[in-house]
Formats: C-alpha cells, structure tokens, sequence
C-alpha cells in the first residue's frame, strides 16, 4: 500500500516513469525490511536491457531520424497521392495511407504524428480542409506507428513476455491492415456527410510518372519487413540492413541527406534510445519486485472472480488498459501492467501471449488518443496550433471504429496469429 500511494504520488508531480519504478522498488524494499534484496537490484536492471532482441530498438529508431533528416517521408506522401484517384476526402485516404507506409519504417506513434502534422496538415488546409480535422485525423493515422512492423512497443513486449521478436512484429501486420480498412470505412462515411474536397485530378501519365518517382523509398520497408517474413534475417538484422538502406535512399535517391548529419542523427537516436532502455531496465526491478510481492497471484484472483472465461477477460482488460493508457504513454504502460496481466492471461485463461501482445499495445496506443491527457493530440496541438479537445471531438469516429477493431482483436485471436500459423 505505501509503494502503491508513494508511486502515484512521485508520478502525479512529474517525475519520470522510469525513475518512479527504480524509486518505488526501493520504498517497496525498506517498507517490507528486506533491506538485502538491494545487493540484486543492479543486477535485476542490467538483466533487463541483457537481451539481444532490445538492439533493434535504437536501430529502428535510427531509421526513422535518417528519413526525417533525408526527404524520405514526403517522397512516401507523394506516392500515396499516386495511389488516390480525385475521390471525395482523396487527402483524408492520402494521409493515412501515407502513415500506413510510414509505419512500416518508423515504429512511433508520437514521432509519426509529429513528422506527419509537418507535412499533410498545411496540405490539407490548402485544399479547404478545416485544420482541426486535418491535425486529428494525423493523429489516428499515427497509431499505426506502433501496430505495423517495425514497433518498438512490439519489441519491448516480446522481452518482457518473452516470446520472439520476430512473432510480435509479424502479429501487427494484419491489425495494422485492418485498422487502415476501418479508417478509410470511416473517410468514406464521413465525407458524404460533410461534402469533403476532392483531391486534385491527375492524368494516368502523372500519376504512374509519381509512383515511379516516389517508389524507390519503397525499397526501406520491403527490406525491413521482406527480410523478416521472408526468414533470411531476424528483426535485429533486418533493422541494421534497413539502416543502411535508408542511408542510401536518402543520399543517392532523395540526395537531401549527407553523411556530414550522421554525427547529429546518431546522437538523437542514442537519447531517445538510452530513455527506452532505461525504462526496460526500471521494469525489471518492477516485474522481479512484483513477483516477489507476490501481486500477480493477488490480481489473478481478483479478476477469477470476475472474468470467468477467456473472452471475459480480454474485455475486461480492454476497459483497464484504456484508462490507463489515458493517462500513461504507451511503453509505460506496458512496463506497468505486462508483469501482472501475461501470467494471469497465459496460465489461467490459456490465451496466446503474441495475441495478448497484440491486443496490449493496440490498447495503450489507443490511449495515447483518449483524454484526459491524449499525448498524440498535444504533440499534433504542437505542430499545428489545433486544440486537442476539439480534435478528439471531430474524429470521435475515427475513436468509436478503433475501440470496434479492438473487440474484434480481442475476439477473434486468428486476426493476429494468421500469419504465424
């Protein structure tokens, strides 16, 4: 109970999830007198970040700072917009599915949803698009980041559950197609309803000259994602090629990246990489200190008594994981509530542990557009000058077919095991 308060209570005035979890775990520790489990604590943490498959993550995360720096996303925009005919909403369909090819490069929602609101949101409002929309509708196509491969929340997962890497991220390819399906459903719905602008008309010429032009940068995710599925190299290896691949792109196709911006590109990857590692090694000493407690033997009884089969169970944790993902970002989150809930969904309900990964991470990324907080909307709020609140009010739609893709998810564990079985 006093870990409990003392962890709510650090983390409400701002202190840094991370170093809530390292700071709890040591309350936890002198609260129960067994001052001796600190001689393992150093341990625990180095044990966490101690696993090869973790390498991916400041790769995957490379690649997506030498597009951005190499005029690899808007070539990615243009050849969406070769894809999209003059149909009505045509740059609603032309953002998302622009995300959608982003997110099989970057892997972040909030990173996606910043490099994205540069570019489609100016765009958008050119061509009569009112702003708010234009922001909100960048953010829902931003939670693809994390559901399509490469993800890091997908890679974090599978350490913390222990499965491979390779399964998790070839268990969000469906979802993540799915998701998209939903959201054009959506466009195609609302834009009847508010007479949305056609996109502008483009012979079959131009149109095949911008595919042509644009697809080079094709050549990223077809290795990422290609390599993987195709068994000639394994997540870690396949995010090291496609660093390279990219390198390249950017340098001899876009020619907007240099070598001379490697030194910065590396340095913001290494910052924002050292900030995930660290929280993985937090939620380390969290999982060991809560096995140790003894906590998830208390939660699986609690939710036997409530949840008494399978599909129960997985609603009930989709009403858990929303709330918390309001108010917690995503890998947090996962850190959080992965320890307690895997064992529970594995050993007592007997339910996959990549479908549960699956049906986690699309819950937490949810909440990153869910208030009270919505973080994806603030980052948008930030680029573009939108209101958070009203955008989450205009494409409350958008919400509404995400939490109905979430059920189905739940639901139906072929979803996201197909192309595993």
């Amino acid at each position: 109970m006093i870990t409990g308060i003392f962890f709510l209570v650090i983390m409400l005035v701002g202190v840094p999830i991370g170093v809530c979890l390292c700071l709890s775990g040591i309350v936890y520790i002198y609260s129960n007198g067994n001052t001796v489990l600190l001689q393992s604590f150093p341990s625990q943490m180095f044990g966490g970040v101690d696993s090869y498959g973790l390498i991916a993550i400041p790769l995957f995360i490379l690649i997506g700072e030498i597009m951005s720096s190499g005029g690899i996303t808007r070539r990615l925009v243009e050849l969406a917009m070769g894809f999209v005919g003059a149909v009505r909403g045509g740059l609603a369909y032309v953002n998302i599915l622009a995300n959608m090819m982003l997110a099989s490069i970057i892997g972040s929602a909030t990173a996606q949803v910043a490099i994205m609101s540069k570019i489609m949101v100016p765009e958008m409002e050119k061509q009569g698009y009112d702003k708010t929309f234009a922001a909100g509708i960048t953010v829902y196509g931003g939670m693809l980041g994390p559901i399509i491969p490469p993800s890091v929340m997908f890679v974090v997962y599978s350490v913390l559950a222990q499965v491979a890497v390779g399964d998790m991220l070839m268990a969000g390819i469906l979802p993540g197609i799915l998701l998209t399906l939903l959201f054009f459903v959506v466009i195609a719905c609302m834009g009847l309803v508010y007479n949305y602008p056609r996109s502008e008309k483009r012979t079959l010429r131009q149109r095949a000259r911008t595919i042509v032009h644009a697809s080079p940068t094709l050549l990223i995710p077809i290795v990422i994602v290609g390599s993987i599925l195709g068994g000639v190299a394994n997540p870690t290896e396949s995010a090291a090629v496609g660093a390279v691949v990219s390198a390249l792109v950017g340098r001899y196709v876009t020619r907007e990246f240099q070598f001379r911006m490697l030194p910065q590109i590396l340095l913001r990857a290494a910052v924002y990489s050292s900030i995930v590692l660290f929280l993985v090694a937090a939620a380390a000493v969290f999982s060991w200190l809560l096995i140790y407690g003894k906590v998830p033997q208390a939660a699986a009884a609690w939710i036997q008594s409530v949840a008494k089969d399978p599909v129960t169970f997985l609603l009930l944790v989709n009403v858990i994981l929303l709330i918390i993902g309001t108010v917690i970002d995503g890998i947090p989150g996962l850190i959080m509530t992965v320890p307690i809930l895997l064992p529970i969904a594995t050993e007592v309900y007997g339910i996959d542990p990549r479908h549960f990964g699956v049906v986690v991470v699309v819950n937490l990324v949810l909440g990153l557009m869910s208030p009270p907080v919505g973080l994806s909307f603030f980052v948008a709020a930030a680029v573009t000058g939108a209101k958070p609140g009203k955008m989450f009010i205009v494409t409350l739609p958008f919400f509404l077919i995400s939490c109905v893709a979430l059920v189905l998810l739940s639901l139906f564990p072929s979803l996201s095991l197909a192309l595993l079985n």
